[in-house]
Parts: structure tokens; sequence; C-alpha cells
């Protein structure tokens, strides 16, 4: 198994620290919102790191954090006239909601920001002890020139760097690109008690100070998060631990890239912004997570209609052949022949894919060539290559968190005579009787149907929800 590691540039074989436990830490929400499409995209992409690690037989300790204090949520807590507890508490639920739905599987542990107080508050003690660290009027800073290998992560030599969009302006600081470990709290703000006066941490602190606690101050196998982070946040955590340490913070880094909306990046001021909880109000968690997984996770993601359309598409593809194969293993007159070698060569280049920096869309491609081999020999196949033609595919499902069982229930939820309907609408297009075809557009909303073209078939919607139920396509 091949990982790019950030901090190398380069892809190395991956070698965990112990020969059957991976130790994972992945940055998790800032919760003071729903999360939105571009952050979920980051979340099921080390979620199906984590799936396929487990499906190689690692255990895998993941943890991802949830950042609950924080000068948005302060905002937030001002702007609804409640607690941060309260702003905290109720979008950690909210997260589980999206998360869950979406098919996340809940992690090892998932540690809050303020309930790691202490922890912090010993963290910078420590560098102020060691000389890392400075105090100046009930604030704390990190002395960036302090740590000789700063901008390692980042691939900027220190005096490079300058002050700006990244790095904070403040006048208090020693040097520009010093960062904040404790910020002193304004009047009304909440705060804890600290040696250095009542405050709170800096972001950069929280999550390597969970790191050394969960993982007891040893090295981790992988850290992850989005591509935004590598600087500053991530390159600030590796100087806070590795300066004291002075031992790897973790021993791969992987980012994730941005996701845009129609080639454009993802804005509230450009009426594009979408939450997770938008897109599972139209789609199913399996077309949801089929369409972000069939980009490379290092290749910046261009969401749209027509891509999402297109992933449902694969994905009916891919669920009919399995069930394709189900059917067949039921049937008695199968060859039983054990020679298996081709659709085992599938499984094969399958994990290969896989192997290689976890590479989802070129994994995917191995799926429809597999499609393409039962399509073409769907009335030789024998029964070993149908029951190893289906544990392939539902090791696809497994490792993708893709939920077979609810492709399949959606289908069973349209009655028949609107299939058939939807096949005679289509056949009087065909033959330009355009009119009678609208009549049965009308015929089916009026039982609670929507019918919505796309190219190469037509999807079926709720019309109260308008929750797809169902595509089907014109060549049925």
């Amino acid at each position: 198994m091949r990982i790019f590691n950030t901090l190398t540039r380069s892809k190395e074989e991956f070698i965990p620290i112990n020969e059957k436990i991976v130790n994972m830490y992945v940055c998790g929400p800032t919760v003071y919102d729903l999360f939105h499409i571009g952050n979920a995209r980051t979340f099921i992409f080390f979620d199906t790191v984590r799936r396929y690690l487990e499906y190689r037989g690692y255990e895998v300790n993941y943890i991802q954090n949830f950042t609950d204090i924080d000068d948005k949520i302060i905002n937030k807590s001002l702007e609804e006239n409640k607690t941060i507890t309260y702003i905290g508490e109720h979008y950690i639920n909210e997260y589980y909601v999206d998360a869950d739905n979406l098919n996340i599987k809940r992690a090892t542990v998932n540690p809050k920001a303020t309930e790691n107080i202490d922890e912090m508050i010993n963290l910078i003690s420590e560098l102020i002890d060691n000389n890392f660290a400075y105090v100046i009027d009930g604030e704390v800073y990190f002395s960036v020139r302090s740590f000789k290998r700063y901008g390692d992560l980042f691939g900027q030599d220190i005096d490079t760097l300058k002050s700006g969009s990244r790095i904070q302006v403040n006048d208090k600081k020693r040097d520009a690109l010093d960062f904040i470990l404790w910020k002193k709290s304004k009047e009304g703000e909440p705060g804890y008690n600290s040696p250095w006066g009542y405050g709170r941490p800096g972001w950069h602190t929280e999550c390597c100070s969970m790191i050394y606690k969960y993982f007891d101050k040893s090295t981790i196998d992988i850290h992850g998060g989005g591509f935004d982070l590598i600087f500053p946040h991530h390159e600030n955590e590796i100087a806070q631990i590795e300066c004291l340490s002075n031992k790897k913070l973790a021993n791969y880094w992987m980012h994730c890239s941005f996701l845009n909306i129609n080639d454009e990046k993802m804005s509230k001021s450009l009426g594009n912004f979408l939450t997770a909880r938008d897109m599972l109000s139209k789609y199913s968690s399996s077309v949801i997570r089929y369409s972000i997984l069939s980009v490379h996770y290092r290749t910046t993601l261009s969401f749209s209609e027509e891509q999402i359309k297109a992933s449902e598409k694969s994905l009916y593809r891919i669920n009919n052949t399995y069930k394709s194969l189900l059917k067949l293993k039921g049937n008695d007159n199968l060859g039983i022949c054990s020679d298996v070698v081709i659709v085992k060569d599938y499984k094969n280049k399958f994990i290969d894919k896989m192997d290689d920096d976890f590479n989802t869309a070129d994994a995917i491609s191995i799926i429809f060539e597999f499609i393409r081999y039962v399509n073409k020999n769907i009335d030789s196949l024998t029964r070993s290559e149908v029951e190893e033609g289906i544990s392939l595919i539902e090791d696809f499902y497994s490792v993708f968190g893709i939920r077979y069982l609810e492709l399949m229930e959606k289908e069973c939820e349209l009655p028949d005579y609107v299939v058939n309907l939807v096949k005679e609408r289509y056949n009087l297009k065909k033959n330009k009787e355009y009119h009678k075809a609208d009549s049965i557009r009308s015929e089916l909303e009026t039982k609670g149907f929507v019918l919505e073209d796309i190219k190469g078939g037509t999807r079926v919607l709720d019309i109260n929800t308008k929750k797809i139920i169902s595509t089907i396509e014109d060549i049925l």
C-alpha cells in the first residue's frame, strides 16, 4: 500500500507503527452550523480510508475532534442569545444526524475542545518552560523561529512567509509569523482560568493537545484533513509537538482537495453554498458518496447537477448487475466449474487501485470493467464466478460506504404501474406524441410522483419531499 505524503510530496509505502492497529487523526468540524458539502467530501473520503484499512485487516483507532470553543461559535451564541455550550451541543447533535445519514462511521472517540482545556494549558506551559512560547499581556504566542523545521509541510522557507490572510496580524507579537496559543477573553466573552489570565486556547493548540492525550504522546500513523488545513493549522500543530518531543507528530500527512460548485468556489455570496443536509434532501447517501469518490481525493472536485446525475446512473448500473448476479445464484442450472481466475483478477485489480493512494476513481473503473465482463458472458457464468462476482461488488459497496439495500429498497418503493407508465411515456415521446406523454406526466403527479427527464432516462421523485425514488433508463 502506498500513500501520498504531503510532507515529502511523494508516494510512500505504508508501514504502520503497529502491524495490526492504525492510529489515525482527522480534523473535525467547528460546530457553529451545519457542515457543508466541501466538509462532507473530507469526512466521506477519510471514512473510506478507514473502511479500506479495515477491509485490509487493520484495526483503526480513529479520532476526530469537535471544535466547540471558537470566535464563530461565540458570534453564533450572541446572534441567537444562547450559551456556547448550547450552540456546541446542538450542532454536534446535528453533525451526527448528517454524518449518520451519509453513512459515515462513528469515530472511535470524538473529543471536544472544551473537555480538554487542562491538557491545552499543560501543553502551553511546557512550551513556555522550554522557551518555545512567550507571554504578553495575558496572551501566549508560539515563537515560530524557535522551530527550525517550520514550513516543511507547507513547502516554503520560513523567510519567504509573510503575514497576511493566513497569518494573523497582531502588533503584540515579537515576530509577524508567531501564532497565538492562548487568547485573552474580551469582556463578556466565555473563557477559562489559566496561569496567564482568563481566556481560551488558540485553534492550533486544540488538535495537537488532543493527539498528545489520546495517542499517549506517541507518533501516529496518519493525520488527515482538508487541503486548506496544511497551512497554517497543520504546520502549527507540527511545530508545537515536534519541538517538545523531537519526534514526528505523524508519519503520513494526507489532505483532501477542494470541492467547487459548477467550477466555482462555493460561497454564500455566490448563492451556491450547499450543506450536506441540502444534498441529502434530494439524493441518497449512496449517490452522494459515489459522486464524491468518483474523483481522486487530491484532485479538485467540481460538484454539479450533471455530475451527480451521472453518478446516479452509474450506481444504478452497478446495482443492476448486482441484482442480476443474485438472481443467477439461485439458478440450479449454473455450471459448476470452479475456475474463477478472471473474476478474482478483477478483485485483485480493485485492491491494487485502492492500494495506490486510495485511488477510488480508478477502483470504480475496475468495477465497470467487471460489469462489462458480466454483461458479455451473462449466459455462461459458472456458479463460482457468480459467487465471486457478488463478493466483489459487496466489497466495493462496503469500502465505499454504499448502502446497496437502500438502493434496492428505493426501487421496490416504485409500483409496477408507475414503471409501466414511464416506459409508455418514453415510447410516446419517441413517436412525437407529446400531448399523450404530457397526460401521463400529469396523471402521475396526481398520484404523488414527479417525472424529471435526464440524459438516458427518467427520474421519479416524491412530489412532497422532492426526494428521488428511482431512475428508469430509457433502454428499459
